[in-house]
């Protein structure tokens, strides 16, 4: 039960109108004190104006409706599959940690230090992350060029507080995009400009031409932040030759690119190169987390900042160094037992994530492709173009994109849940400045074979009925029907 359900349950019971169980009046409740002053109250209009901004709420929702209708089938949440845990991995990994800090001469002094106290701010584990990223993905950067983070939206924070100076520093994200990084610039008051994907993803053209515009209106667009690999939500994949040409674009604009790409090793087949790993000109930033590919209670994740900094006096340092300043101020350190856990699972693995993570690798591609063919079994291609319904076809991750004859808002998702028994993530969550309305999200990450055949039907149940209501009402119609 929510936190609201509960409220109303409770002003339910306690109304003085409503009568007890027994049908007796409900007894009324004692006057307030007089002498004693009225609590205080902080008007919501003084607060930061990043609190009333609707994608502080997005997920809520979607976790409310989720938690309303329990029996619902939910392609909503994009959580790794847990049937891939066990509890003593987290003590053989943290096991392998200590002997392997033993095996290079730390003493159980050092070692109690290690588990116990707070760490260095920039972390404890950075030499083996930056030798897993060499031998994992051909990421050659010294350890002092990373920060670990507690997970990569606190890294998202981090880059954006660090990069963004003042108004005319703006923030260019590919659209739709991760609510965490339009959600950590909302409450930096960072400006953010979408550039709009097409449906086969990110053209680097339309890239170009919003910088041009941007910089024509005297703004600066300081960095691009891009999920590279299977995004979230849409699940497009850059292909190499868009993938040249943005750094190509990176350099010629003199802007950064954020790289995100949490998907890429839970994924199966070989990957594309990382943004990071074709960059000369460390034009990159690659924020990286193990919440996909180990587990996301760990709470661990980085970025690679390589970037040379030059004061004021002619000294270099890396960003990664202001990085950490900010962390100082924010997390301090991220917990070392999870860094240790972490470490332990890197060095079983010797550095290879995609060593690791082959078997849900293998597991979340089935998952995609199982959705893929039961959505065409339930809507065969005759059916869903006589109702204007497509959806795209990712080879890996945990998301694809359904495009829907009527708007896929929250009201639409509270009678999918209620009247078909299946959840899903409006795509207009993910559009920072407007958009998505006609279409949704599907996750197949944390479902069964036999879960994915049951939700697809009634997902195309729901489709069915909703695009018939919807001609019914007419197109200049709103979905706030009940």
């Amino acid at each position: 039960m929510t936190g609201r359900d509960v409220d109303e349950e409770q002003r339910a019971v306690t109304t003085p109108d409503s009568g007890t169980p027994d049908g007796e009046p409900a007894a009324t409740a004692p006057p307030a004190d007089a002498t004693r002053p009225a609590p205080h109250q902080l008007s919501r209009a003084a607060l930061h104006a990043s609190l009333a901004d609707p994608v502080l709420d997005t997920m809520n929702f979607l976790n409310e409706v989720t938690h309303r209708y329990p029996e619902a089938i939910s392609f909503g949440p994009g959580r790794p599959y847990d049937g891939f845990f066990d509890n003593e991995q987290i003590t053989d990994h943290l096991s392998r940690y200590l002997d392997h800090l033993t095996a290079h001469g730390g003493s159980p002094g050092d070692l109690r230090t290690a588990l116990f106290q707070y760490g260095p701010t920039a972390g404890l584990i950075r030499g083996i992350i930056a030798d897993s990223l060499r031998t994992d993905e051909d990421v050659d950067v010294p350890p002092e060029s990373i920060v670990v983070t507690v997970g990569a939206q606190e890294a998202m924070l981090l880059v954006l507080r660090a990069l963004m100076r003042d108004p005319a520093d703006v923030l260019l994200v590919a659209t739709p995009c991760y609510v965490g990084i339009s959600g950590a610039a909302r409450l930096l008051d960072v400006p953010v400009v979408p550039v709009d994907e097409r449906e086969e993803g990110l053209v680097c053209a339309d890239l170009d031409a919003v910088v041009r515009r941007e910089k024509a209106r005297g703004r600066r667009p300081r960095a691009f932040y891009v999920v590279p690999d299977h995004s979230n939500p849409s699940g497009t994949t850059l292909g190499p030759a868009a993938r040249a040409e943005l750094l190509e674009l990176a350099a010629r604009h003199d802007f950064l690119v954020i790289e995100d790409s949490p998907y890429r090793r839970v994924s199966p087949g070989t990957p594309q190169p990382t943004l990071k790993s074709l960059d000369r000109d460390r034009r990159v930033i690659h924020l990286g987390s193990y919440s996909k590919t180990l587990f996301p209670g760990a709470r661990v994740g980085f970025a690679v900042a390589d970037q040379i900094v030059v004061d004021d006096s002619g000294r270099t340092g890396l960003l990664a160094d202001e990085l950490a300043k900010v962390k100082s101020m924010v997390t301090v350190n991220t917990s070392s037992l999870s860094q240790a856990v972490v470490a332990g699972a890197l060095l079983a693995a010797e550095g290879r994530i995609s060593r690791h993570s082959a078997d849900t690798a293998a597991y979340y591609g089935e998952a995609m492709a199982t959705t893929l063919r039961c959505l065409d079994e339930s809507l065969p291609a005759e059916r869903r173009a006589a109702l204007g319904v497509r959806w795209n076809e990712p080879t890996g991750g945990f998301f694809l994109r359904v495009q829907v004859p009527f708007p896929a808002d929250n009201a639409a998702l509270g009678r999918s849940a209620q009247d078909h028994g299946v959840i899903w993530t409006p795509m207009r969550y993910f559009y920072p400045q407007g958009g998505g309305q006609y279409a949704l999200r599907l996750s197949t990450s944390y479902l069964t074979p036999a879960e994915i055949k049951e939700g697809t039907a009634r997902l195309a149940r729901f489709i069915e009925a909703e695009s018939a209501e919807f001609r019914a009402e007419g197109p200049g119609s709103d979905s706030t029907r009940d």
